[in-house]
């Protein structure tokens, strides 16, 4: 029997939305921590969207949408990230003359990782040591710490195997610690090895 979803195209839509959409919020935090940008993370998820919508018909009804959503993302993640790196770097002149020329321009900006939505949940020293780790890394704590994903689907949407996705946890983790240890002392915890 095939469990591959196949409707006509309104009730297609109307399970496509059902499916998917009540994951939205969840996708969008994933991709502004990927992306550390509002307007990256909100064009990653309409590319996802999009994509998800086209190979519906591809989804296996039963299993977790999540998931398969989050791997997408990934995917459209590392395949634009991968092409931005093989352009030149690129200025837009207009706007650092304009920022330049406000009254901002004594403002530190940096990114922030807290978004309306998380912004209780982690704080400022947590998320700049989680953005300061390498993104394969950082990938790992937010699927498994943060958004709650098993090992195993963890490796289908990493496309990797479950041994990579525990060794690279273990390093992302050990990373934090090392990162966090300073900060954790201040706060008074005893962080001796």
């Amino acid at each position: 029997m095939d469990t591959h979803v196949s409707h006509t195209d309104s009730g297609k839509n109307a399970q496509f939305v059902k499916d998917f959409m009540p994951l939205l919020k969840s996708l969008y935090n994933f991709a502004y921590r990927l992306t550390l940008d509002e307007d990256d993370a909100n064009d990653l998820v309409q590319d996802t969207y999009m994509k998800a919508f086209r190979f519906y018909d591809t989804f296996e009804q039963g299993t977790n949408s999540k998931a398969w959503l989050f791997r997408i993302l990934k995917n459209s993640f590392i395949n634009e990230y991968r092409r931005k790196a093989k352009q030149p770097g690129k200025v837009d002149y207009q706007t650092v003359e304009a920022y330049y020329n406000s009254d901002d321009v004594d403002e530190l900006i940096t990114p922030d990782l807290r978004v309306e939505s998380v912004q209780d949940m982690i704080g400022d020293e947590i998320s700049r040591a989680l953005n300061s780790i390498d993104a394969d890394f950082r990938l790992a704590i937010i699927l498994c710490d943060i958004e709650g994903f098993t090992y195993e689907e963890m490796a289908k949407i990493l496309d990797i195997p479950i041994g990579t996705v525990r060794s690279r946890l273990h390093r992302a983790r050990q990373m934090l610690k090392e990162k966090l240890a300073n900060y954790a002392q201040g706060l008074g915890y005893n962080v001796g090895n």
